[in-house]
């Protein structure tokens, strides 16, 4: 039966170079004691789905029974876990297989009537096909190769899925926690370490600290259902859930799946369809209450992700433009805002397209003392920070779009008035790369100068980004466009140098950033 909460089944790392194998009680105490390093059988597109999954069962547990501190032993977080399943003295909700389908199992709703078990037809082999990530085309990951799988393998795979899974086709309807079916479950969080364990245990201890204001906010039903799986559901239309009946920290599920041993005792996973979705939130765009997601204040609904993943400009929007509500797990604890250690800002998301999967993005962000305060504490410091992050998106568009001009002159051949799309076209592969180049270091440079003393002090930490980074690799890159993209012998002379001078007069004029040349001396033509 492969009870999670007594027998060792998932695989992690810890200190020291030790792998082992434990219950899930004992990952949250490990989880509490920063003691794990990684899940050894988790892969990167998971990582978000077992976080919020151990975040909402470990305060679920801990609500329940009046308690705001975390255990530090696996016999404590045992007793907490079962307290959740009380009607199911044999720990059926917490077993992997049940071989009665009448009851649940993990992640697994029961059917009320065994004759239903007939609509489960479709057999998946392996858990990397049981998974969320669409993989018709069998590129990048390829399909149902995890023959030898684990169960933590399974439980992963039926976890993301259950969790984070958008609408599939007919009768697989998606999780509510996102915006429509083609959304995406995009989440981010503070954490004191990027080693897992203290992240669910930093994020257990923030959102038991955030239920009231959820519950106020979001009218739901405080100890309402919270643990879907354990609700009888055979797929009717009927049986949708209201979302204000449940509990704000509720652990949905959105598909039919009953893991099954086979003759030889390997785990197999049945399927059947739904007539419509779990929950009823359909209306609610995503906006259900999820303590990762940010909701946009002007369309009213949930982040959905697109592609080019979490990069500077759209983080800066997402927590620092006052566009987005941001996710209460990004606001600091007390004691964080007076820490002077420096904490992370981690960014999850799936990129999710009809059909097709469009690529999984995560991103790290170090946030020093003064300039977290800032960006989430006080508005006006928050706008201080957002005004400065502008002007250097600005300055960077600026430098891009001369540097966009001065090669699409060279790939024109050096005359400026035959510069068609096609020039263009070929111009915009180095202002991306552009872009990427200072993407990675946006945030360091960011807040070195909101950090620096004095308005001189941040003026000069802003003058040597521009010169030593910005225009540096512009620079870098002009000079590999000259030397890669195509032209006749016979006009790459004129070509060269008036692209080149084209650029130079451009970067020294009010078109681009005249104050970085005005006390050196140089021509401004």
């Amino acid at each position: 039966m492969y009870n999670i909460l007594k027998e060792a089944i998932f695989r992690i790392e810890i200190p020291q170079s030790h792998r082992i194998t434990v219950s899930l009680p004992e990952v949250l105490a490990l989880a509490t004691t920063d003691k794990i390093l990684a899940f050894s059988a988790l892969r990167p597109h998971q990582r978000h789905a077992w976080h919020a999954f151990l975040v909402q069962i470990g305060a679920l547990a801990l609500n329940r029974a009046g308690l705001y501190e975390l255990p530090e032993k696996a016999g404590p977080w045992e007793s907490l876990l079962r307290n959740l399943t009380p009607n199911f003295p044999e720990d059926e909700p917490w077993h992997v297989t049940v071989d009665d389908i009448a009851r649940p199992a993990f992640l697994q709703a029961p059917v009320r009537m065994k004759a239903t078990f007939a609509d489960y037809k479709d057999t998946v082999r392996s858990p990397d096909s049981l998974d969320m990530l669409v993989q018709s085309k069998n590129h990048d990951l390829k399909t149902n190769v995890a023959s030898e799988a684990k169960l933590d393998d399974w439980i992963y795979a039926l976890n993301t899925l259950q969790t984070t899974a958008g609408f599939s086709g007919s009768g697989n309807y998606g999780v509510s926690r996102m915006n429509g079916g083609l959304g995406s479950r995009s989440a981010f969080s503070m954490t004191p370490s990027t080693r897992p364990g203290m992240h669910v245990a930093r994020d257990i201890v923030a959102l038991l600290g955030k239920r009231e204001s959820m519950l106020s906010e979001y009218a739901m039903t405080p100890d309402g259902p919270s643990l879907l799986w354990i609700m009888p559901w055979d797929g009717t239309k009927g049986e949708s859930l209201s979302w204000q009946d449940l509990d704000p920290f509720y652990i949905e599920i959105c598909r039919r799946i009953r893991l099954l041993p086979d003759s030889n005792g390997t785990i197999l996973g049945r399927r059947a369809t739904s007539k419509a979705a779990r929950i009823n939130a359909k209306a609610l765009k995503g906006k259900t209450g999820d303590p990762w997601t940010p909701i946009n204040r002007k369309e009213d609904k949930s982040l959905t992700l697109a592609g080019g993943g979490f990069t500077y400009k759209r983080i800066v929007d997402y927590l620092l433009s006052g566009n987005w509500k941001r996710p209460i797990l990004c606001d600091l604890l007390p004691s964080e805002q007076t820490s002077l250690d420096t904490l992370y800002l981690v960014a999850r998301g799936m990129v999710r397209g009809q059909g097709k999967t469009e690529g999984y993005h995560e991103r790290i962000i170090p946030l020093q003392p003064k300039t977290r305060s800032a960006a989430l504490g006080s508005p006006n410091l928050a706008q201080e920070v957002h005004d400065v992050a502008l002007q250097r998106i600005d300055q960077i568009a600026t430098v891009q779009r001369l540097l966009r001009h001065a090669i699409a002159v060279f790939a024109a051949r050096g005359n400026s008035k035959a510069v068609g799309d096609s020039h263009w076209k070929q111009s915009n592969t180095w202002v991306r790369q552009l872009d990427h180049i200072l993407d990675s270091s946006f945030f360091d440079g960011l807040q070195q100068e909101f950090e620096a003393a004095g308005t001189e002090e941040r003026q000069r930490v802003r003058d040597q980004w521009l010169r030593y980074s910005v225009l540096h690799h512009a620079y870098r890159l002009l000079d590999a466009a000259l030397t890669t993209l195509p032209c006749p012998s016979i006009e790459l002379y004129r070509a060269t140098v008036e692209a080149r001078r084209l650029f130079e007069v451009r970067i020294r004029s009010s078109q681009g950033l005249p104050h970085l040349f005005a006390n050196t001396g140089e021509e401004s033509n």
